[in-house]
């Protein structure tokens, strides 16, 4: 039986899933070609040593169409977490910061995101995040990081991140959204065959919670720009607690970039135990080289990336 590879994506507006698979599939065979492994480039678009898929669950998302809501006591519970979500990426990230500019632009995010004696009147806490996250896209490179061209852009994504984790937003069936996104991505996964993940952005959270319900193998787990180490915003909202690595997971890497404004602090091992068979979280850098850092496909080119998963995909290939 061929090992399964399957993708997991994070936040963004629908598209076309084959064409998202397509993309990542070539991303990941240009990385393993650069990482030395040819014939595992090959594996991956040849449709039959590799079972590769994608765990789709965009359209799932409930669309407001625009990112400034209307003023109710929901929608500022909901610009609250915004604003919590965006000041722990700013706390994370002036923590580690030994550039004067960048450090002086994100203080200013963070005044803007907990200004001081100032009372929050109907919609201010969405000015205060639309402003916050204009602030933040004048830091060098941070526009184009994760493709936004605006705060409202940039909210947007961030609100897909909070609906998953409300635990609400239930369908006819009174089911949550959550729970509808890890149906989604457990679907792909198959108990029986050795299954490799790779998880993007938001995807890692949802990756981590379904996979604590997969009873099958996973030889390699791996998270790109994961935003885990939000700790007040994402960490203590997911679930099992206390957290710990999935209890199939063999093996798992964690790669963040610098520049990737998303993952704050990104040694998730700090705070996530290992399992039963002490897998647990390893974390390791990467630098894409273009304007663009978040976006999976300049994670999965890289070799250190590639090339670890290649080479478990190729352990798991029958001869």
């Amino acid at each position: 039986m061929a090992p399964h590879l399957v993708f997991v994506h994070g936040v963004g507006k629908p598209h076309d899933a084959g064409e998202i698979l397509d993309r990542w599939r070539r991303a990941l065979a240009d990385g393993a070609r650069a990482a030395g492994h040819g014939r595992g480039a090959d594996r991956l678009l040849d449709g039959t040593s590799v079972d590769v898929r994608l765990a789709y669950y965009s359209d799932l998302f409930p669309r407001k169409g625009s990112a400034v809501a209307s003023a109710s006591p929901e929608a500022d519970d909901e610009n609250a977490e915004l604003a919590e979500m965006l000041l722990d990426a700013v706390d994370e990230r002036l923590a580690g910061s030994d550039d004067d500019r960048e450090a002086q632009v994100l203080r200013r995010a963070r005044s803007q995101l907990a200004p001081e004696g100032q009372a929050q009147g109907p919609g201010d806490l969405l000015r205060r995040v639309l402003a916050a996250g204009n602030t933040l896209l004048s830091l060098p490179g941070l526009r184009t990081v994760g493709g936004w061209t605006s705060s409202a852009l940039m909210v947007s994504d961030l609100r897909q991140v909070r609906q998953y984790l409300s635990r609400g937003h239930l369908d006819e069936a009174q089911v949550s959204l959550d729970r509808r996104i890890r149906a989604q991505v457990h679907a792909e996964l198959d108990p029986d065959a050795p299954t490799v993940v790779v998880a993007h952005s938001l995807g890692t959270v949802v990756a981590f919670e379904t996979l604590h319900a997969h009873p099958g193998p996973v030889p390699l787990f791996v998270t790109l720009g994961s935003p885990i180490g939000m700790r007040a915003a994402v960490q203590r909202r997911m679930r099992p607690r206390p957290l710990s690595a999935p209890p199939g997971v063999e093996r798992w890497l964690n790669f963040w970039d610098r520049d990737d404004f998303i993952t704050a602090w990104p040694k998730i091992e700090t705070w996530v135990a290992p399992n039963a068979r002490a897998a647990a979280p390893v974390t390791g850098r990467v630098d894409s080289d273009g304007l663009h850092v978040h976006p999976v496909v300049n994670y999965l080119a890289q070799p250190a990336v590639a090339g670890p998963v290649v080479e478990a995909l190729e352990v798991a290939v029958p001869a």
